[in-house]
């Protein structure tokens, strides 16, 4: 069973039905024992950085993440996903995000339009992730003022350009996010966010 965190943000019905669309049984929860039984856990989100980690911290849902990823469960984050797993935010400046990746979450510099909304070219940075599953230079669906810059360059598998080139997606041992929306991404990202669930069958 694929365990969709329910903490009160993020884009959790259509992550849900994305997933029954290729096959994939889920629940949505909040559940400290649902999640840690689950066999993988997939961490939209959605809204703004301080404010979902003020949630995660006051339910106990920040010390369980850890815990989950901590133990080897394969973990997909999305959007606000990716970038609460990071150590920080200029969007909530002292706030600490869950410290899973090293790094901080920068917004994009100005004259660029944000957020970025829309479609964006994505280029895979290495193998060895689900982005393996989809053909390099694929479009792919953003909405996003900030994006991740990680301390390991290693943990970027896939990159976009928007003004210069941003982190798209990472992975680090179970962990894989992408910046973007794989289930507001067609077909290419529904391969995708079957390939990120793959352990869970």
């Amino acid at each position: 069973m694929i365990a969709i965190v329910d903490y009160g943000a993020g884009n959790v019905a259509s992550v849900q039905k994305a997933l029954s669309h290729i096959g994939r049984e889920s629940v949505i929860t909040a559940r400290p024992d649902v999640l840690r039984a689950a066999s993988c856990v997939v961490f939209p989100g959605q809204g703004h950085f301080g404010q979902a980690m003020a949630r995660l911290t006051s339910t106990g849902l920040d010390a369980v993440l850890r815990e989950v990823i901590d133990v080897g469960t394969p973990f997909v984050g999305i959007c606000l996903g990716l970038q609460l797993l990071f150590e920080g935010s200029d969007e909530a400046p002292g706030v600490p995000g869950l410290g899973v990746l090293s790094g901080r979450c920068v917004a994009f510099r100005e004259p660029l339009k944000v957020p970025q909304i829309g479609w964006n070219r994505v280029q895979k940075a290495r193998t060895g992730s689900p982005m393996d599953a989809i053909a390099d230079d694929q479009f792919l669906y953003f909405v996003h003022t900030y994006h991740a810059v990680a301390t390991n360059a290693h943990d970027v598998v896939a990159t976009a350009d928007y003004g210069a080139p941003f982190t798209a997606a990472v992975q680090h041992g179970n962990v894989f996010a992408a910046q973007f929306h794989p289930e507001k991404s067609g077909q290419v990202g529904l391969d995708l966010l079957k390939a990120a669930t793959e352990a869970a069958c």
